[in-house]
């Protein structure tokens, strides 16, 4: 929820910041060009912040305040530039529908069509001079209102925007009118139509790319509504239940819920009654309804297809799946690619750079080319109205919000816009063995034991892999869990070899890989190795399933020209044999963890790698490759070691994952050519006399929409080979 702060004092600002300083993280209303977020990131960057990050899409704005700065002042200078701050767990302030752009459009086009029917009909009282003042002056006085505030307050910050260009347009051909209509009383003056169609079509243009862009942020949106529904709360009393509907986001942590056919599972839970189908393809990109029974988790948002559950909440409001994936996904969107910060350098100067060509424009054409001081002035405007520094501003972000968008709805998880830019230089791609080319779903197999009863065997093997977080380790918790526990001391994980520990009789136990059994065992089929003070006592085994769709994906890669490559702590024999049916034909196996971030370093210096993991056992890998990709439930979505999660724990999402990078890529680069080639060629066009400014105004409308469109299509296009 949100408060406009627009009238309020630097007191109750401060109050509200005084708990949370930093980061600060608000919205700022009012950026209606993507000039206008540069200019509050410039403002920002003056006043010393640190980490600035300014969306006009999304109105987000966030950024880290330096120890000892003074956060009311700084919001309060955004306030002064023209924008409404506005901060978050508040009510939002209400908009008034006379305050819209369609609403401004509107209103502007009924003066404005009656001036332009001038042209074509010869009605004496249409090309009365005071009738076109009359019909001018609405439209003149709503566009000042809109532009010429944004464009004297973005003057006094020292930070010209794109407004200043319309204004000086609008304002030059009026001004030139009026003082015809007055003094001279000559129809050759008068240019009022080209007033009115200025700030019409520029309205019709930011209104058209208002909703455009609107649509690169559609995902978010979808996202955004799964989050509100109702609840049927269950309340006990005196043993028998009452079923009570209510707002979810009341809801609290410890409360229960009945979800039945057709709802939408409230918070994130756990089933504790009942069996049932959710449909979890808006978070997960599974198509496929999944089976829930009891004890399973269960995504607040997602839908409930057949059955009917009872279901204990575990997490709420910030807190759930759906609310950290937004957060990360507009992050990562409020991110810029490296490509950005050219486009940035140049809409920077591009506002000074346009008004010294407009005024060379004048001069030229009045001196020079000797021509009247209102056809030099009609020039000079349509150089003003023509520039468009917005497309450079655009170009990314666009592209960038409708990629990761995409990639969010289909259970892809990229954090950060320069990861997508990263994608396109990956050439070799390194998976991991265990619960990553394998279902990581382990089924005991055979086992053996000397010295001990299976009831010990399976108690001491408990009591050391509870301590551990690899898969095999996680498979034998939830197997042998009943067998209770055998009192043991000092227990600690080797990466890569296995456990350690002591008893209190002063016996020294191992349980781990064939290299942690070195001298003891000589036969490495096994999985896991027990031994007691140096002594083989053990062994045990376990069916790891390939992923059904492991063959294809590598085969896939090798299309695209990615070399796979398989990297394992797991023996050189199972490697092969798992290389061997998945088409892998580079292998690395027996690799400890310091192994493996050594091993990747060194692909790395050959060739740009992503890593494909678990995100646990392989974190220090997966941080250092170029880009880290972890499988991964919903529920472990807040890994931070890698770069992109698939939240659907699904390897078949890896080559959209990495097309939607690729060909987000491409759409930047188209974005970014039409932008500067727009500008290179329209403003010469326009200087050399070929274009009049109601043309040029039209076409700098239709700009930004052509990039947002273009962006738009990454929703649709085919991205895999």
């Amino acid at each position: 929820m949100l408060c406009c702060i627009n009238n309020l004092n630097k007191e109750s600002i401060q109050r509200y910041l005084c708990v949370k300083m930093t980061p600060i993280s608000c919205k700022v209303e009012g950026m209606h060009c993507t000039n206008c977020a540069l200019s509050v990131s410039k403002y920002l960057e003056k006043k010393g912040m640190q980490e600035v990050n300014v969306s006009f899409a999304t109105e987000e704005v966030s950024f880290n305040l330096p120890a000892g700065g003074d956060s009311a002042a700084v919001l309060e200078g955004i306030n002064q530039m023209g924008f409404r701050v506005v901060l978050p767990d508040q009510a939002p302030a209400r908009v008034s529908p006379y305050s819209t752009l369609s609403f401004k459009f509107i209103c502007c086009l009924i003066f404005t069509l009656p001036l332009m029917l001038h042209m074509w009909v010869n009605w004496p009282w249409l090309h009365n001079p005071w009738v076109q003042l009359a019909l001018t002056l609405p439209v003149y006085i709503t566009g000042m209102l809109h532009f010429g505030k944004s464009a004297i307050r973005s003057l006094m910050n020292r930070m010209a925007n794109m407004d200043v260009l319309v204004t000086l347009g609008a304002t030059a051909a009026f001004v030139y009118s009026f003082v015809g209509t007055i003094i001279y009383q000559d129809h050759s003056y008068l240019f009022y139509e080209t007033t009115a169609a200025i700030l019409t079509l520029v309205f019709l243009g930011n209104w058209l790319e208002e909703r455009s862009v609107k649509q690169t942020t559609s995902a978010i949106t979808d996202l955004a509504k799964m989050q509100i529904t109702t609840a049927r709360l269950i309340h006990t009393e005196n043993g028998h239940e009452h079923i009570h509907e209510v707002d979810n986001r009341t809801l609290k942590t410890g409360d229960c819920v009945l979800v039945n056919t057709g709802d939408k599972i409230p918070m994130d839970g756990t089933v504790y009654w009942g069996n049932a189908l959710v449909d979890e393809s808006m978070i997960t990109g599974e198509s496929e309804p999944v089976a829930k029974k009891e004890k399973d988790k269960v995504i607040g948002g997602t839908m409930l297809e057949d059955g009917s559950v009872k279901v204990f909440i575990t997490a709420t409001g910030k807190d759930t799946v759906l609310s950290y994936i937004i957060e990360l996904v507009k992050q990562a969107q409020n991110d810029k690619p490296p490509m950005q910060k050219l486009a940035d350098r140049i809409s920077a100067i591009f506002v000074p750079l346009v008004l010294s060509i407009a005024l060379l424009t004048f001069l030229g054409w009045y001196f020079v080319g000797h021509t009247t001081f209102g056809t030099a002035m009609m020039r000079s405007i349509a150089v003003l109205v023509i520039a468009c520094p917005c497309a450079m501003g655009l170009a990314t972000p666009a592209a960038v919000m409708v990629g990761l968008g995409r990639a969010a709805k289909n259970g892809i998880l990229i954090k950060g816009g320069h990861t997508l830019e990263l994608f396109k230089d990956i050439r070799q791609i390194v998976f991991d063995k265990t619960g990553t080319l394998t279902t990581g779903k382990l089924q005991m197999g055979q086992y053996h034991y000397e010295q001990l009863t299976e009831s010990e065997f399976k108690q001491v093997v408990y009591s050391l892999e509870k301590y551990s977080s690899h898969p095999i380790a996680r498979s034998i918790v939830n197997l042998w869990k009943s067998a209770g526990e055998y009192p043991l001391q000092q227990v600690r994980e080797h990466k890569g070899l296995g456990m350690r520990a002591s008893d209190k009789a002063g016996n020294e136990w191992q349980l781990g890989s064939f290299k942690m059994a070195g001298n003891a065992a000589t036969d490495d089929s096994h999985q896991l190795y027990l031994l007691k003070n140096g002594l083989l006592i053990g062994w045990i085994d376990f069916i790891d399933e390939i992923r059904p769709e492991a063959p294809t994906v590598v085969a896939e890669l090798v299309k695209m020209g990615i070399k796979p490559i398989l990297l394992s702590g797991d023996t050189q024999r199972k490697c092969r044999e798992l290389a061997a049916q998945v088409g892998i034909t580079e292998i690395y196996a027996e690799q400890s963890p310091a192994q493996k971030l050594q091993q990747i370093t060194t692909l790395m210096e050959t060739a740009p790698t992503a890593m494909v993991g678990d995100g646990i056992n392989d974190a220090p890998a997966l941080s250092k490759a170029t880009i880290g990709i972890s499988l991964s439930d919903a529920t472990q979505v807040a890994m931070q070691s890698a770069n992109v999660v698939l939240l659907n724990n699904h390897l078949g999402a890896l080559p959209l994952a990495l097309g939607l990078g690729k060909h987000t890529y491409l759409t930047i680069k188209q974005n970014l050519f039409w932008a500067f080639i727009y500008n290179i060629i329209a403003i010469p066009f326009a200087a050399l006399g070929f274009l009049n400014p109601i043309m040029g105004a039209g076409v700098m409308g239709l700009s930004d929409v052509i990039l947002a469109v273009n962006s738009v299509r990454l929703r649709y296009k085919r991205v895999t080979n």
